[in-house]
């Protein structure tokens, strides 16, 4: 659009430019006119000069009213260009403004729900044993927010690695009430009836 403008400025002053050209041309040829019809010029040497002047003149007002007309015309494409650039912009900066709506909408409702979260958390965290939340936060600092993951179909959602029949035996016959952990990525088992064992 910066660029549009430019090109539509430049072609304004390139417009008048050419405008004033015409202009300083016409004045000229005015004046010759005026010479010619008041009789002052009397030699015939002088006349058929200025008689000549006068159709040299008529024929670069003719080049430089031509070059204005063509001027105007790219003057008039840059301006369409530059209006059509500003209405993409206007539909950008509403598109902009909506999504930042829903995105402020979004963030709202996500503060919200990590705010209830937050609460639930501290209230099933109380009743946590603390040694099995110490070790559950310090896996959770080590493998990138998640300390525990579920055992589904033998396999752990942690580290996404199927457990060996050793492994899968260990958990088995661990007490339902034991804290057992992957051997791949270290994380808490969650056992499920969708656990495979």
């Amino acid at each position: 659009m910066v660029a549009a403008r430019t090109e539509e400025s430049d072609l304004e002053r390139e417009q008048k430019k050419a405008e004033q050209s015409v202009d300083q041309v016409r004045q000229r040829a005015a004046r010759d006119q005026q010479r010619l019809d008041s009789g002052a010029v009397s030699s015939p040497r002088d006349l058929d000069n200025l008689q000549k002047e006068l159709a040299s003149l008529a024929n670069r007002q003719s080049d430089l009213e031509d070059a204005v007309l063509e001027v105007m015309e790219r003057r008039e494409s840059a301006q369409a260009r530059a209006a059509e650039l500003e209405q993409e912009q206007r539909g950008a900066q509403a598109a902009l403004e909506t999504a930042e709506g829903k995105r402020d909408e979004a963030t709202a409702g996500i503060d919200g729900d990590q705010s209830t979260t937050a609460k639930e958390r501290e209230v099933i965290a109380a009743a946590i044993p603390e040694n099995l939340l110490a070790l559950y936060s310090k896996l959770r600092a080590q493998n990138a927010g998640v300390g525990a993951a579920r055992l589904y179909q033998r396999r752990c959602d942690g580290c996404r690695i199927e457990l060996g029949v050793t492994d899968l035996n260990a958990v088995r016959s661990a007490p339902k009430d034991a804290v057992v952990r992957c051997e791949n990525c270290a994380r808490i088992l969650v056992r499920t009836p969708e656990s495979g064992l």
